[in-house]
């Protein structure tokens, strides 16, 4: 028999855990909390966002909904990079430190994330066409440059929708958005796209922010951006909120972009991986020629990539040289890129490259042998054939002098 509502709500408040304190006072919930727990974005209403998170009492049709819609994004989102324990213990801290919520909220402890404030950046070609890309977003009704920023077209874009999110969009190929979903302009931009990467090779990556009205200056406090909005409150010029956001889509802009290089790498060691396996055998060399021309061309496309052809090893990028130091843009990038770990994953994918390329030069090495070691063979095959032609040319010569002998002797006889 199925227990009652209230007979769930009773026991709920009976396996309230007790801290190391002492046992915490009884709390009364709301007879439909067990049944109907609620989200952290229960009172979003855009159905992007409603998406996030998941929800065990949602009916099979919803859930059905929800898969189909996610299936039409098969872009790759990477989750707000944690690779240091640094970061993560910091953003423990300022969770910790958060106020709590309102008697609507949930539990003490438990800190309500507003998932409206993200700022996600996508990575879907190689590079734009940039005039292309101002004409596609003013087509399609954004206001462009509506700060009056003093940035250059062919660095970046900066357009904002009716609802007042930004969009900046680099010519690296990468779409930057604030409170909007990073696929909102992504399917039109496609027509400016050199080289358009395919759906398994983009990537995605957020990071959250939030604004402060009391700071002038923004700044990161783990791997979440702080909006200082002094003074876009009390004079209402949203100037320097703009360039700070676009320092921090820059660098967040440079993340993504190495995480394209990440997982082309990742699948070049895949196509690789057996290699050392198979040379361990000794059992002979199964790779031809044009397998290690096409793999050591992919090693040094990814290589001139990361090094050579974008501004991922650059230590600030062209938009930022030429502002005022005075409005701190070049630690804003700065700062995304230690919350993100970018020098260390450059260093990190230059290793990986270096492995790589030994695997090459050993395939090519043993390529090299191989080609002559058939060179030894065809011209030790050449050098046998005309040893043969030699003695046949001997043989013939010896049976025709023989048979010449043969008819002077039997000449002589005759007379």
């Amino acid at each position: 028999m199925r227990p009652s509502p209230s007979r769930i709500a009773l026991y709920a408040v009976r396996q309230i855990p007790t801290s190391v304190s002492g046992p915490r006072p009884l709390r009364s919930f709301h007879i439909t909390a067990p049944c109907q727990p609620r989200k952290r974005s229960f009172f979003t209403s855009n159905p992007y966002l409603a998406l996030n998170g998941t929800d065990d009492f949602k009916s099979t049709r919803e859930n059905d909904k929800a898969q189909a819609s996610v299936a039409q994004h098969p872009t790759k989102r990477k989750a707000t990079r944690a690779t240091t324990a640094k970061n993560s213990l910091r953003r423990v801290a300022l969770i910790a430190q958060s106020p709590k919520r309102g008697p609507e909220g949930a539990a003490d402890g438990d800190v309500e994330v507003d998932t409206t404030n993200l700022v996600s950046a996508t990575c879907v070609a190689e590079s734009f066409k940039m005039p292309m890309v101002l004409d596609i977003l003013s087509s399609h009704g954004f206001a462009i440059n509506p700060d009056g920023t003093d940035f250059d077209a062919n660095e970046v874009v900066h357009a904002r929708g009716v609802n007042g999110g930004d969009i900046f969009v680099f010519p690296s190929g990468t779409i930057v958005t604030w409170s909007l979903p990073p696929d909102v302009v992504t399917r039109q931009l496609m027509r400016a796209a050199e080289e358009p990467h395919k759906a398994p090779m983009r990537e995605l990556e957020d990071l959250e922010f939030t604004t402060d009205v009391n700071r002038e200056t923004s700044t990161m406090k783990g791997d979440i951006v702080v909006l200082g909005t002094r003074k876009e409150n009390k004079e209402g010029d949203t100037l320097d909120t703009t360039l700070a956001k676009v320092a921090f889509s820059s660098g967040l802009a440079r993340s993504t972009k190495l995480a394209v290089l990440e997982s082309a790498l990742t699948s070049y060691f895949e196509s690789t991986r057996k290699i050392p396996h198979i040379l361990s055998r000794g059992a002979g060399f199964p790779f031809g020629r044009k397998f290690i021309l096409q793999k050591t061309g992919e090693l040094l496309g990814l290589r001139a990539r990361l090094n050579h052809y974008s501004e991922l090893t650059d230590s600030l990028p062209d938009i930022l040289w030429d502002s005022r130091s005075e409005l701190g843009l070049e630690g804003y990038y700065e700062q995304v890129g230690r919350a993100l770990d970018v020098n260390v994953r450059i260093r990190t994918l230059n290793q990986k490259m270096d492995y790589a390329q030994e695997i090459a030069s050993v395939l090519r090495e043993m390529s090299s042998e191989q080609h002559g070691t058939r060179l030894e063979i065809i011209i030790i095959l050449l050098i046998a054939v005309e040893v043969i032609f030699e003695l046949r040319r001997i043989f013939l010569e010896w049976a025709q002098e023989r048979e010449a002998a043969k008819e002077a002797a039997l000449a002589l006889q005759g007379t």
